[in-house]
């Protein structure tokens, strides 16, 4: 890499693993750069001028003549999944039916980023453009990102939302990107789309993939262990009166 992460505004997490906090909603954005050639972005922002913005940064990164080539979406809310088109030729992944969902209802996509604040034209763009996941992981999938670089994907829903993906990177420490199943910076949002009954044992399969020294990056807020996340579950199962 030619800049280091904190020159370009980013979290460095471990090696080639950084993760930035967008403004605004604060959702996080994980960049895994493979040792030749490929890289991974987790989730893209809230907009279009935000995916293209990423996509700069990206490049800056990992350095001359290398680009993204890989992008998980963790669920499929406007604030993680909306910067996508950005990526022109990237391979898309997502939890199964993730692309369904995000094509039959990508109207209710676009009113809910402008209820939360997006202009109305950058959000029909965002929209119009929509590019849903071309893979789909059913239970676990590992990436190749190059030179001995392999990151595993993970179905680890539904709970916050009915398709939510884990991103676990090996390493020292492993990180384990949670996308909205794990929230710091504020109570965990349980909209209409979500599993109550079942987001404890979500937390549940992600300690289990993680374990008890992983860092584990919330799609919201700070860095996070797995004491952390064990309490969140605790909470969530006692919100909704489940074991």
């Amino acid at each position: 890499m030619d800049v280091s992460w904190e020159e370009a505004g980013w979290e460095r997490l471990a090696q080639g693993v950084g993760r930035r906090r967008m403004p605004v909603w604060d959702a996080t954005v994980g960049l895994v750069a493979g040792n030749d050639g490929g890289a991974l972005l987790i989730d893209t922002g809230a907009t279009l001028r935000e995916g293209a913005e990423l996509r700069r940064q990206a490049q800056r990164l990992l350095g001359p003549g290398r680009r993204v080539t890989h992008i998980a979406l963790t669920h499929p809310h406007f604030d993680h999944v909306l910067g996508t088109a950005a990526f022109a030729g990237t391979q898309v992944y997502g939890a199964v039916g993730i692309d369904e969902l995000m094509r039959r209802d990508r109207d209710a996509l676009r009113d809910d980023a402008v209820r939360h604040g997006v202009e109305r034209g950058e959000a029909a763009e965002a929209t119009d453009v929509l590019v849903a996941p071309h893979h789909l992981v059913c239970g676990e999938w590992t990436l190749d990102l190059g030179g001995g670089r392999q990151v595993l994907l993970a179905n680890v829903g539904p709970g916050h939302s009915g398709h939510d993906l884990a991103v676990l990177v090996p390493g020292s420490p492993e990180v384990v990107f949670c996308g909205d199943l794990v929230e710091e910076s504020g109570t965990p949002q349980a909209g209409s789309d979500a599993h109550p009954a079942r987001w404890p044992a979500a937390l549940d399969r992600l300690l289990a993939l993680g374990g008890e020294n992983a860092a584990y990056v919330p799609g919201h807020g700070a860095v996070v262990d797995a004491a952390y996340v064990r309490t969140q579950r605790d909470a969530l199962a006692a919100r909704f009166d489940v074991s």
